[in-house]
């Protein structure tokens, strides 16, 4: 018997809301980028694992594959409201993309903003077979053009990742006593065991944590070279290439590619390897580029101090790092003189 569209269609949205509290803080007091990425992904998981379980027959949870760049619109500060909203926006046979927004409440003003947006994807597993895939059940679009826009989205995140993991790298350690501003006097690592509080279900991370993760690693590596109050910008593409489970230890390094007049590109990885089974080794999980910006006591983004390079290895990494500043720029622009103009012709 099949489930009724009803039932579907409820499940492919949801809203969460919770009070940021001074757990959420980072050291000046905003709360802390990764927590917000940590909401995010608990959404999207929630919202995913809800609607492949529409369906009748085996059940399973829902793992995330990759995050699209995600903007850090307005700062969110404690005794704020976060609304967060998660829709499934597209359904391969294997896989979903979600949207989420988070809205930030000044429940004493009544004030709105809108804090962060992101897309997600996701992949269900079987419960009882974590290698088993599961198919995901279709969603209904308002338009073709709708299912058009998504299923291009879908190819081309499709592509990333295969790209992405053609070009990963290993991680170098720093010379002893590395020069001031180079990037191996800023490069850092944290290293983490995985126990029951970070997993779901099938005893594998949630991406949420591996997110909080590697977002604390990143202000790190950005605070080192500034020596100031720093605060996430964006997060280029997240992905996920493996899973980690249980038990394992994970190494995030974090290092410097690139930096503007007043950002920061930090490029993140995370490294596992199980703590039990050591002749298995070590293998790259998930990898990531952070933007930062440096606040002065005004909280007003100022002027970055600028990197030097050790190598023509560093210089490359450069280059491909202000190609995607460049790029990400000329979107900003894009977007912008498209609501402009949206704004005009209403």
């Amino acid at each position: 018997m099949s489930v009724p569209a009803r039932t579907r269609e409820a499940a492919s949205t949801l809203q969460l809301c919770r009070i940021m509290g001074p757990n959420d803080a980072n050291i000046v007091g905003n709360v802390h980028g990764g927590i917000i990425l940590k909401m995010i992904e608990e959404a999207g998981c929630i919202v995913s694992t809800r609607h492949c379980n529409t369906q009748n027959g085996d059940r399973g949870v829902a793992a995330l594959v990759r995050v699209e760049k995600t903007e850090f619109l307005s700062p969110v500060f404690i005794g704020e409201v976060t609304h967060v909203t998660a829709e499934i926006t597209y359904t391969s046979k294997h896989s979903l993309e979600v949207q989420v927004h988070v809205m930030a409440e000044n429940i004493l003003t009544g004030a709105k903003k809108l804090a962060n947006k992101a897309a997600l994807w996701y992949v269900p597993f079987s419960l009882q077979n974590v290698e088993k895939i599961m198919e995901v059940p279709p969603i209904k679009y308002a338009t073709a053009e709708q299912e058009e826009e998504g299923k291009k989205r879908y190819e081309a995140q499709k592509l990333e990742r295969l790209e992405t993991k053609a070009r990963l790298e290993e991680v170098v350690p720093p010379l002893p006593n590395p020069e001031r501003h180079t990037i191996g006097f800023s490069q850092s690592t944290l290293i983490h065991l995985v126990g029951p509080s970070d997993c779901t279900l099938h005893d594998y991370v949630q991406g949420g944590v591996t997110m909080k993760l590697m977002d604390e690693v990143a202000g790190i590596v950005a605070a080192r070279h500034c020596n100031s109050n720093i605060v996430t910008a964006s997060v280029d593409a997240i992905n996920f290439h493996r899973k980690i489970k249980k038990g394992s230890v994970v190494t995030v390094t974090g290092r410097f590619t690139f930096v503007s007049n007043k950002s920061m590109e930090i490029e993140v990885f995370v490294d596992a390897a199980s703590l039990m089974e050591a002749e298995k080794g070590k293998y790259r999980a998930v990898s990531a580029f952070f933007t930062f910006i440096s606040l002065d006591k005004h909280n007003r983004p100022q002027p970055v101090p600028p990197l030097k390079f050790n190598g023509q290895e560093e210089e490359r990494r450069a280059e491909e790092g202000k190609t995607r500043y460049l790029h990400s720029k000329a979107k900003r622009l894009a977007e912008r003189e498209r609501l402009i103009a949206d704004a005009d012709q209403s």
